[in-house]
């Protein structure tokens, strides 16, 4: 796996439902859809553990702050919250494992999120019961979702985020003397145990629509090198999950669905042991997430391959893809945050590759990050619809895959040889009918830069080459200059597009560091040049 041990601190088909043998079995393409449930046209965002918490003042942590948070969302184009209740420490008084508030050596935890998850425990308010209420009300579907092995600051074995049982447990640790922490090793029964514990405890306590397993939080969870070789031990577990999910969907009288995050790849998922195809192929799952681990977003998700595998399917399983907040052009590259620009890229693709919707992960309110408050609520309104990102101004930047086996192609294009020159490959869904499309090309900042010129092929095509790009704010990779070309719309092609890239003169050789291709409905205006 080729992440880094932690990180710092830091989101027109219908529904019915079969009962057949008695088990609750959820259907896509018959009758009507109950609780308006639904795995189509999704626009998903993921709450995570925190964000409520730490965002909110004290005298927000009340059933109208609470109530507030939902309503935002009414009317929307949001079709689903997922709303994440823990990582090590439950955001909740849980029986199975302990509360974000509870002390560590004796000393109970002041920052924000602890306190004001405790407040809302004294006052007797349940976020994740009321949350979910609040979602039918508004007609949004709740789901509820567990982080499989969240190692958020392990580096500091005192942080509050962590659990007595990982505290306590380090034989059960994946790599038990490394000097960071480590994940939890699901090859050991005692931790399956553990972490059933607390699912068995949601599927008790609330009454959600479907339950998430995020195991892209931290996507490390068997024992290093022998992932693939151990994956049944993931399988087995989900399996027990499933089980679990048909029980209560009984007990509620409504279907509990099960969605899984997972790479990108299906072969990488296999790979590192989230073998969420096989899990879809046993009929395990409602809903599968491809999508990166947190370095970068991924624009070149397969979703086909992912619909592919899946035919033989004994149910009909959801694809969709998820977008991180942030854009990298390759691992330690200087990374940006997304726009809505690349938001609506990434839709235009994924829903041309057959995604059922889009998952977005880091993208909560309040944050201004990756987009500001006002770019937010356009997202709340429009939507990723085909019709409207495919009208829209739209960005393809070249990134790669985070998350991968050893071995695996990580998909990296950048940075490269300009005086070598590269061919840079971006797939942009459909090919637009109208507007102006141009190539983007950022470079490093070296001496010549200025004078340096260079030359781009489009799918064989030469283009021309137009005024630079003036404001490089939004391009990864620390560019210091921006080359532009203009790309004729009959050269550009649906799906996957080449373009070769080669300096052609200068003294100096310069790297080239970011890529895309952009997209603009509006005639002769350029590329969008935002400063915001």
């Amino acid at each position: 796996m080729r992440t880094t041990r932690f990180l710092p601190s830091l989101p027109f088909c219908l529904l019915t439902v079969i009962v057949v043998f008695g088990v609750v079995d959820c259907r896509i393409g018959i009758a009507k859809e109950p609780r308006n449930v639904r795995l189509h046209d999704m626009l998903v965002i993921n709450e995570d553990n925190s964000h409520f918490f730490s965002s909110r003042k004290p005298e927000d942590m009340t059933l109208k702050g609470l109530h507030a948070w939902v309503d935002q969302y009414a009317g929307s184009s949001v079709t689903h919250l997922f709303l994440c209740s823990t990582a090590m420490r439950a955001s909740f008084r849980s029986k199975s494992r302990d509360a974000i508030w509870d002390p560590v050596n004796g000393k109970e935890p002041q920052d924000r999120w602890p306190q004001n998850a405790k407040r809302l425990h004294e006052a007797g308010l349940d976020p994740y019961k009321i949350w979910i209420a609040r979602c039918r009300d508004r007609k949004i579907s709740p789901w509820l979702s567990m982080r499989m092995n969240d190692v958020h600051n392990t580096e500091d074995r005192d942080n509050f985020q962590h659990s007595t049982f990982w505290r306590t447990h380090i034989k059960f640790w994946r790599e038990p003397n490394h000097e960071h922490g480590s994940g939890l090793n699901y090859a050991y029964p005692e931790v399956r145990r553990y972490q059933m514990a607390f699912v068995r405890e949601l599927l008790e306590r609330y009454d959600p629509d479907g339950l998430e397993l995020d195991w892209m939080r931290f996507p490390n969870h068997l024992t290093p090198g022998k992932e693939r070789d151990e994956r049944q031990i993931l399988t087995r577990f989900v399996r027990d999950v499933r089980r679990l999910t048909r029980e209560w969907s009984r007990k509620r009288k409504h279907p509990i669905l099960l969605g899984v995050r997972a790479p990108a790849h299906p072969d990488a998922a296999a790979g590192l042991g989230m073998d969420a195809m096989e899990w879809a192929r046993q009929g395990l799952v409602d809903l599968i997430v491809p999508c990166p681990f947190y370095f970068s977003s991924d624009f070149d998700i397969p979703v086909e391959l992912w619909h592919q595998g899946l035919k033989n399917a004994p149910n009909p399983v959801a694809v969709v893809p998820g977008l991180e907040s942030s854009v990298r052009p390759w691992i330690s590259g200087t990374p940006v945050g997304n726009t809505l620009e690349t938001l609506y890229g990434f839709a235009a693709s994924g829903n041309h590759r057959g995604a059922d919707g889009v998952y977005l992960f880091n993208w909560m309110d309040t944050n201004n990050w990756p987009v500001p408050g006002n770019d937010y609520k356009l997202v709340l309104k429009h939507g990723v619809g085909t019709r409207f990102v495919t009208t829209a101004a739209r960005r393809h930047p070249v990134c790669f895959r985070d998350a991968v086996p050893a071995g695996f192609s990580m998909n990296v294009q950048l940075p490269a040889d300009a005086r070598l020159g590269k061919t840079f490959r971006m797939h942009i869904g459909p090919r637009p009918d109208s507007g102006t499309a141009w190539a983007i090309v950022g470079l490093a900042k070296r001496d010549g830069l200025s004078e340096s010129r260079f030359r781009a092929k489009l799918n064989g095509q030469s283009l021309e080459t137009a005024a630079d790009l003036t404001n490089l704010k939004q391009l990864g990779g620390n560019s210091a200059r921006a080359v532009r070309f203009a790309c004729p719309l009959n050269v550009l092609k649906t799906g996957y597009n080449d373009l070769d890239l080669r300096q052609v003169a200068g003294s100096t050789g310069q790297q080239i560091v970011w890529v895309e291709l952009r997209m603009d409905p509006r005639p002769e205006t350029g590329p969008t040049n935002r400063q915001d």
